[in-house]
């Protein structure tokens, strides 16, 4: 009975400050773990465009962005230039792979891939993820075997280069299982392993779930484990850093619950990969998220 943890790294100061106590409290709790790093320019202030995007505001104001992120990093792309991650962060982001985490691509720029990337072409999106493999192979010395997209967005192109670039398997929709993508009638070889519970900054402030409150409210729903286990994503600027006490709830009640807390690779040693079931990508919302993001759909008859 197995439980991945996905940790989305999305910020300069969320690698900084974040990266460090997660890896702590992970060796403390003899967990493994999946690091997906942003691995360009931290352009975070840009988000600032999706003001206009229908339930982003109402996001904002029950999740404490502020807060999470601070003042600072929301400045970054806009007032205050974006520091390239990948450069500045590259020792620290060696020592969690020579500590025994997997590490693998979030995104180059993180606002420019969740912005964009659904609506752009091969080009573009070939460009964004080979910047982002070749700082990985800069920083690690290899190629990444994973990858999660940023904010869960994807287009074809992306899920086409994802098995030319060497990619084993990623983790970039929502979902309830391990799945082979299909886009609009189209298989794609890399395998699909989905986050399949809410996130924090999904749940809090969300029909009355509190801080207090949030650990009970997941604990329930892993309490009856599924067949193929979970995947949780977590994001360095909030478990890592103002929620780190939520995580280790967490991390205390899924042990508790006789979950193996394991990387994404190992959680796709678990599977046979070539026997999982086929389902179509679509995108579309969930609760507590602003926007589409891509989610597993229906399953393709064989």
């Amino acid at each position: 009975m197995q439980l991945a943890l996905k940790i989305d790294v999305d910020t300069y100061r969320g690698t900084r400050e974040g990266v460090p106590r997660l890896v702590e409290m992970l060796q403390a709790h003899q967990a493994g773990a999946t690091f997906l790093f942003s691995l360009g320019p931290d352009h975070t202030g840009r988000a600032i465009k999706r003001v206009f995007r229908p339930g982003f505001m109402k996001k904002v104001s029950r999740t404490s962005v502020v807060e999470h992120y601070g003042f600072k990093t929301l400045m970054y792309g806009t007032v205050l230039p974006g520091p390239d991650i990948g450069r500045r962060c590259a020792d620290l982001m060696r020592g969690v792979g020579e500590a025994g985490f997997e590490t693998g691509i979030h995104c180059y720029d993180h606002i420019k891939w969740q912005d964009y990337v659904a609506g752009k072409d091969a080009k573009w999106t070939a460009k964004e993820m080979l910047l982002a493999q070749g700082r990985h192979e800069k920083i690690f010395g290899q190629a990444a075997r994973v990858h999660g997209a940023a904010g869960w967005q994807m287009n074809v192109h992306a899920l086409r280069l994802e098995q030319r670039m060497g990619i084993e398997y990623a983790s970039d929709t929502r979902g309830t299982h391990p799945f082979v993508p299909i886009w609009n009638g189209e298989i794609i070889a890399c395998p699909q392993l989905p986050t399949t519970l809410p996130t924090l900054d999904e749940l809090i402030g969300v029909d009355g779930i509190t801080v207090e409150t949030v650990v009970d409210h997941l604990l329930k729903l892993t309490a009856n484990p599924l067949p193929t286990g979970h995947v949780y994503t977590l994001h360095a600027e909030l478990e890592g850093m103002k929620l780190s006490g939520v995580f280790d709830q967490l991390l205390r009640g899924w042990k508790a619950q006789g979950y193996e807390l394991v990387s994404l690779q190992d959680y796709a040693l678990s599977l046979d990969l070539p026997a999982l079931p086929r389902h179509q990508v679509v995108m579309g919302e969930i609760p507590g998220r602003s926007g589409s993001l891509a989610l597993q759909g229906e399953r393709f008859p064989l």
